[in-house]
C-alpha cells in the first residue's frame, strides 16, 4: 500500500480512463431505473494540483493539462465536470469517485472502497453527507465478492488498482470471474497500465479463454511504448454496451490530436451477439 494516487492524479493515462468511465455512466443513465458503481480503487475523490505532491510530479501537466479549456466532444460530461470543478483555471482534478458521485442520479448509489487506511480517512470524511454514497475499507477484489450481486442489478464495476502486486493480473482475473459468476449482467471495466503489451496481453488471452461475455479492449497511448516509462492505459470491459468500441474509438481519435506520436486500439476480444 505505498502507492498514492496524489502523485499521479490527472496524468494522460487518467484522461482516457475518466473520459471513458463518464462514457459509461451516460450508458446507464440512459434508462430510468437506479443503478450502482464500485469503485474498488478510491483513492481521496478529488486531488489538488497545486500540492507538494503533484507539484513533485507535475505528471497532470501531460495530461489534463493538455486538454483543459479544449471540450472532447466525445466525452461531454467529462469536460463539463472539470469546468465546473474548476471556475477559475485549472487546479483540481476529479478521481473516479468524485467523478461517479457527480453523475449519480436519485436512487442510483456509489460503494467507494479504499484500502489504504489514510487515503480511506479522507475519502470517509470527504463524502459523509453525501447522498447515495457508501464509503468501505476493504481489499479491492473482496470488495467486489461483498458487493455484487447488487439489489439494483444494473450497474458498474470500476477496478483501477495500484498494479503493485506481482500477480496484479491474476488477481484480477479471479476477482472479474467470480464477479461474473456472481453479477452476469454487470458491466465491469478493469484498468491497466501499459508499458508493453504484456497486462493487457494477458487480460485477453484470459477474456478469450474463458469466453467472457462482450468483452471490449482498448489501448490509448500517450507516447511510444519503449518497456520502461508509461506510454499510456488500457481498458478490458465485460458486458460492454452495444457499439461502445465506436464510442472509445471517437475518444481515442479526439486525443490522438493531443499528442503527436500517439497511438491507439479498441477491438472485442469477445464479440457482441
Amino acid at each position: 500500500m505505498n502507492y498514492r494516487h496524489a502523485y499521479h492524479a490527472g496524468n494522460h493515462t487518467e484522461v482516457f480512463k475518466h473520459a471513458a468511465l463518464t462514457l459509461m455512466l451516460d450508458h446507464l443513465r440512459l434508462k430510468s431505473k437506479p443503478f450502482v458503481v464500485l469503485d474498488t480503487h478510491s483513492g481521496i475523490g478529488y486531488y489538488d494540483l497545486q500540492s507538494a505532491e503533484a507539484l513533485k510530479t507535475q505528471e497532470w501537466e501531460e495530461g489534463v493539462g493538455r486538454i483543459f479549456n479544449k471540450p472532447l466532444t466525445s466525452a461531454p460530461a467529462y469536460s463539463e465536470l472539470l469546468n465546473t470543478l474548476n471556475p477559475e483555471g485549472l487546479s483540481l482534478y476529479p478521481g473516479s469517485p468524485e467523478i461517479i458521485s457527480r453523475l449519480l442520479r436519485p436512487g442510483d448509489r456509489l460503494v467507494a472502497n479504499e484500502l489504504h487506511p489514510d487515503d480511506y480517512d479522507l475519502l470517509r470524511i470527504r463524502y459523509a453527507r453525501s447522498h447515495g454514497v457508501q464509503v468501505q475499507n476493504r481489499d479491492g477484489y473482496r470488495a467486489i465478492d461483498a458487493t455484487v450481486p447488487p439489489p439494483e442489478r444494473r450497474g458498474l464495476v470500476f477496478v483501477d488498482p495500484p498494479f503493485e502486486k506481482t500477480d496484479e493480473v491474476q488477481a484480477m482475473c479471479r476477482a472479474l470471474a467470480k464477479g461474473l459468476r456472481k453479477w452476469s449482467t454487470g458491466i465491469f471495466c478493469l484498468w491497466y497500465p501499459y508499458k508493453t503489451s504484456l497486462i493487457g496481453d494477458k487480460l485477453a488471452e484470459y477474456a478469450a479463454e474463458h469466453a467472457l461475455p462482450d468483452t471490449l479492449r482498448a489501448d490509448f497511448l500517450a507516447f511510444p511504448a519503449h518497456g520502461t516509462s508509461l506510454a499510456g492505459g488500457g481498458l478490458m470491459i465485460c458486458n460492454a454496451p452495444w457499439k461502445f468500441d465506436e464510442k472509445l474509438a471517437q475518444l481515442c481519435e479526439e486525443l490522438k490530436l493531443l499528442y503527436k506520436n500517439s497511438s491507439y486500439s479498441v477491438s472485442w476480444i469477445t464479440q457482441p451477439k
